[in-house]
């Protein structure tokens, strides 16, 4: 039987070694490729068609979830485990939403790591504990408490939710707006103000929830 074929995606030199070493140490697993972005990774993605895909939501320039979302529509087979750090849901939702099948934390053993891949590489998800916390709060808030219709919010206003629907930050926001990080708070804080909301996570869950982000 043939190895199942892994591809790595991080921009962190040392993280992407330590896994390829981890992973090409199993007799099963073959590692095809590793790369320091997303647009390296959708390309080597497209090359190989790997089985499975290992991707942080938080790299700079095209992000996890973007690269996750390009990654499956240039290889539909590959099936896309994220590895990574944060455990917010503003980059939960987005990332499954994305084409996700997986989503472990970067705290896991390696042990752990080496029997996700496994697991995707069968069509198997995989969901750090922290993280299926997360998804089963968010399934099981009443609908009372969601919060009102975005038709107050301006065109500008929508267009930053649907960025923080994405897990870009301000930074992120400010350069593919054009506008300044300091505009770009202001928004953000009209956002939750008009949504009666707390934080960008809430906010990121309002968007795909309502239906206003989608794939």
């Amino acid at each position: 039987m043939p190895p199942l074929t892994v591809l790595i995606t991080d921009d962190h030199t040392l993280v992407r070694q330590g896994i390829r070493a981890l992973l090409a140490a199993q007799s099963d697993i073959e590692v095809v490729g590793d790369a320091a972005t997303g647009e390296a990774a959708v390309e080597l993605a497209r090359e190989h068609a790997p089985d499975v895909a290992l991707v942080d939501v938080l790299m700079p320039g095209m992000g996890g979830i973007e690269t996750t979302r390009r990654l499956k529509e240039a290889s539909p087979r590959t099936q896309v485990l994220m590895l990574t750090s944060s455990h917010d849901a503003e980059h939960i939702v987005p990332a499954l939403r994305a084409g996700a099948l997986s989503y472990l934390l970067k705290d896991a053993s390696a042990e752990e790591l080496v029997q996700a891949v496994r697991r995707a590489a069968a069509g198997e998800a995989t969901l750090h504990p922290r993280v299926a916390g997360q998804v089963v709060r968010l399934l099981r808030e009443p609908s009372r408490e969601r919060p009102p219709a975005h038709s107050e919010l301006s065109e500008r206003e929508r267009e930053v939710l649907l960025l923080i629907a994405d897990g870009a930050s301000n930074a992120d926001i400010a350069t593919r707006l054009g506008v300044s990080e300091k505009t770009v708070k202001s928004h953000v804080s009209n956002i939750l103000g008009k949504l009666h909301l707390d934080d960008r996570t809430q906010a990121a869950v309002f968007a795909w929830r309502e239906g206003l982000k989608q794939r």
